[in-house]
């Protein structure tokens, strides 16, 4: 019931389904029936291996990865990790011990994996910001205003969208204009806001576009979304999703944090921190010149390369 079951097909690949999902955080059905789940996945993800023969399997880390990695390494086929987080999850800690290579962006993860394992790869980007970070880009506003980019995900964030109706009259008198990405659930709700200094839209279809007009962005901090904003290379306040397993987004944000190369405020904190937050980076150009140069240092613009060469050394070895 993911959407990849259409989007990968649609792409022109075939795909096959587990039925398997993740533990939740209650007791609940599916919890119970989680065992029987997990052992027909197994046989079925046997099956797929003996009747496919791959050379290699790859997982990144989602409960399905893990019977299908779990029965490739029974059968002798190599596999290889990529860890998107900082903090990993219950897929990919099961499944170490059985990998040749696990590939990740975070560095410190020998607690949870063998040290002689881990590669330092980067998560993969949109190639494309590459190339756009060194072109010009459309503009977004007609007025010379500096510009606050706001992501919540592609369905929104109730959080975010609450925070930036409330700060629309600060970031006003501040000068700023504001493109707000505020997902597909929440269209209707704030899609009234747009104006001369403010464009909200559900989906943005040209992240290069989004990310060149921006001055300060405002994010969720997903594995995907914080390994872009370390290649954009602009000043960052995160407010990390607190309904993620095992809170993955506040680790991944507080990594940046703790190299002075982001800002970061959780849900709890954005009614009495947010206004004084912001308006001290808006105001002192050295703190947004500080983050700018720190996220930059932990770009990985070479991560796909990275991890398709480490694949092509285990392919070549059988």
């Amino acid at each position: 019931d993911k959407m990849e079951m259409q989007k990968v097909p649609q792409a022109g690949y075939p795909i096959k389904g587990l039925w398997i999902a993740g533990i939740q955080r209650k007791l609940t059905v599916d919890n119970l029936i989680f065992p029987i789940k997990l052992l027909k996945s197994l046989i079925d993800s046997y099956r797929i291996v003996k009747s496919f023969k791959p050379d290699v399997c790859i997982g990144t880390g989602g409960f399905a990865s893990g019977p299908l990695l779990r029965a490739a390494a029974f059968a002798g086929i190599p596999t290889v990790l990529q860890e998107q987080n900082s903090f990993p999850g219950i897929t990919n800690k099961w499944l170490a011990n059985y990998a040749a290579v696990i590939c990740v962006a975070y560095d410190k993860l020998e607690r949870f994996f063998p040290k002689d394992k881990i590669r330092l790869t980067g998560n993969p980007v949109r190639q494309s910001l590459v190339a756009a970070s060194e072109k010009p880009s459309q503009k977004l506003f007609d007025n010379n205003q500096p510009t606050l980019l706001v992501l919540g995900g592609s369905l929104g964030a109730y959080a975010v969208n609450k925070l930036v109706e409330k700060h629309l009259p600060l970031f006003k008198s501040l000068g700023i204009n504001v493109y707000w990405q505020c997902g597909k659930n929440y269209e209707s709700t704030y899609t009234k806001y747009n104006s001369d200094g403010i464009i909200v839209s559900a989906f943005i279809e040209s992240m290069e576009t989004a990310y060149n007009n921006a001055d300060i962005i405002i994010s969720r901090a997903g594995a995907s979304s914080v390994s872009e904003l370390c290649l954009v290379g602009k000043p960052v306040i995160f407010i990390p999703s607190p309904n993620v397993a095992e809170d993955h987004q506040t680790k991944n944000a507080q990594s940046l944090v703790d190299k002075n190369a982001a800002m970061m405020l959780r849900e709890s904190e954005l009614e009495t921190a947010f206004e004084s937050t912001f308006s001290n980076l808006f105001c002192d150009n050295d703190l947004q010149k500080q983050l700018s140069e720190n996220i930059k240092q932990l770009a990985k613009p070479r991560a796909t390369q990275d991890i398709v060469d480490l694949i092509f050394e285990i392919l070549q070895k059988r």
